[in-house]
């Protein structure tokens, strides 16, 4: 049955009038329209390819075909039309019914130059974490240097930091100023020399022609001294040990070395002489208190080289000894030094012994273990027999062929202490010497054993003692 186009146009006339031929235009649809023309709803020579709706007629892939109907002398027939792709709506399917004749030739798809295909983008998981922990390490750093940066200016702002830093540099000023006392210690404070104890040294030295002595005796605690020849240079022999010994211990002060520290015995350091160190074998080993204690208790020349040594050699010591005062005590040679190049003098132990006992150049504690070895020296023929029962000393002794000596501080009974120090030049080996010291000893004993208010004679003229107080015999004091 036919039905009149009416009001809305449908869907095959619209089809229809888009493919009219070149030749009509607007006019000849409209006039078709008009003429009231019906179209057969029979569906011969109608093959659309595909129905969308009323409105539209669309396909989406490659190129679609389009079916219209035109009016051909009074018949209607269709007409396949090509129209450009048109993609469908995302939220629509195209409806497409498969048309039965004529097939559709099927065209593939143009890939549209200009647009790449799409690729398959990595994961940036790595990258961000990378990006963190780069960040956050940036974050700490950055922390740490301004953490660092505070604390700097805290620090100098703070009263307290600059108080620790005064104190810290006014103890480095004392332990300046107690190493130049150190190295500059105080002079020797004397009172007055005792004439008629000089006097009687003299006339003891008289009697002993072709010897020459040099003494020196100071009481410590009136200072009253006794000087006879005592700025006389002397070869000093085995007494160059007592500088040695004080050296040591103040490098043992000062935590150069250890008492518990070894020594080994090397060829080159052996002396011959006293000692028992130059009969063990090359590579032996002693500690170095132990070496400091055989070379003032047994006066050995072995230990003492080892020590010279271990300190830095000659050269070094010879400044030491400068620089605490020690004007003619020098270091000549290694032990035995049998030609009596090594030198010093009487007022030079002396001195350093009144330093050891005031503690200038080493700790008391140090004190205490010079005077405890020198205490132990084994030859005792000098200055120990000159003292009175109860007396103590602790010394050491010098003896080579040109020149014989003993160093030492003396211990009274009484309480008081004094410094002993007596040398005497000689022929070779002329026993003379000896015992001109021993008298020497026994006669200044005596004189610092009386009561202090005649230790001193206020004139002008001394007196001269020629005999010897009865009853005083040699070797009368206590050994240790």
């Amino acid at each position: 049955m036919e039905q009149p186009l009416v009001g809305k146009k449908s869907q095959w006339s619209q089809v229809g009038l888009n493919s009219s031929p070149k030749g009509r235009g607007k006019n000849s649809q409209e006039q078709i329209i008009s003429q009231g023309i019906k179209i057969s709803d029979k569906k011969e020579n109608l093959q659309p390819t595909a129905v969308r709706d009323t409105s539209n007629l669309e396909v989406g892939l490659g190129k679609q075909t389009k079916v219209g109907t035109s009016v051909m002398n009074g018949k209607s027939r269709s007409r396949q039309v090509n129209l450009p792709p048109k993609a469908a709506p995302n939220n629509q399917k195209a409806n497409y019914s498969q048309p039965t004749t004529p097939k559709p030739q099927v065209v593939p798809a143009k890939v549209i130059r200009g647009t790449p295909p799409p690729v398959k983008k990595r994961p940036v998981t790595s990258k961000k974490s990378n990006g963190l922990l780069v960040y956050a390490l940036r974050l700490i750093i950055f922390g740490v240097g301004t953490c660092a940066i505070a604390g700097t200016l805290l620090s100098v702002l703070n009263p307290a930091t600059r108080m620790q830093e005064k104190l810290a540099q006014e103890n480095i000023n004392k332990t300046a100023s107690s190493t130049a006392k150190v190295l500059v210690p105080p002079a020797l404070k004397l009172n007055q020399e005792i004439i008629s104890l000089k006097a009687a040294v003299q006339q003891l030295g008289a009697k002993n022609k072709g010897l020459t002595p040099g003494v020196f005796f100071v009481d410590l605690d009136t200072r009253n001294y006794l000087d006879w020849n005592g700025s006389l240079p002397f070869a000093a022999a085995s007494t160059i040990k007592v500088p040695v010994l004080v050296a040591f211990f103040q490098d043992v002060d000062a935590g150069k070395i250890r008492l518990d520290e070894k020594l080994t015995v090397k060829k080159e350091l052996i002396g011959s002489g006293s000692g028992e160190m130059q009969y063990r074998p090359v590579g032996t080993q002693f500690t170095t208190l132990a070496t400091a204690t055989k070379m003032i208790e047994i006066s050995d020349n072995t230990a003492t080289n080892m020590l010279i040594a271990r300190m830095g050699g000659i050269a070094v010591l010879n400044q030491r000894f400068q620089s605490w005062g020690l004007e003619s005590t020098i270091i000549h040679n290694p032990l035995p030094d049998l030609t009596g190049t090594n030198t010093t003098s009487p007022k030079d132990l002396g001195h350093l012994m009144n330093l050891v006992d005031r503690g200038e150049l080493m700790s008391l504690r140090s004190r205490d273990r010079t005077l405890e070895i020198m205490r132990r020296t084994k030859t005792r023929t000098l200055l120990p027999k000159g003292l009175g029962a109860g007396a103590s000393i602790a010394h050491k002794t010098g003896d080579i062929g040109s020149m014989v000596g003993d160093v030492g501080l003396v211990d009274m009974p009484s309480g008081k202490r004094y410094i002993a120090v007596a040398m005497v030049k000689r022929p070779h080996n002329d026993g003379r010497a000896q015992e001109l010291i021993r008298q020497i000893s026994r006669t200044v004993y005596q004189q610092f054993n009386k009561p202090s208010a005649t230790q001193v004679n206020p004139s002008p003229t001394p007196f001269i003692t020629t005999t010897h107080p009865q009853g005083e015999t040699e070797g009368s004091q206590i050994p240790r």
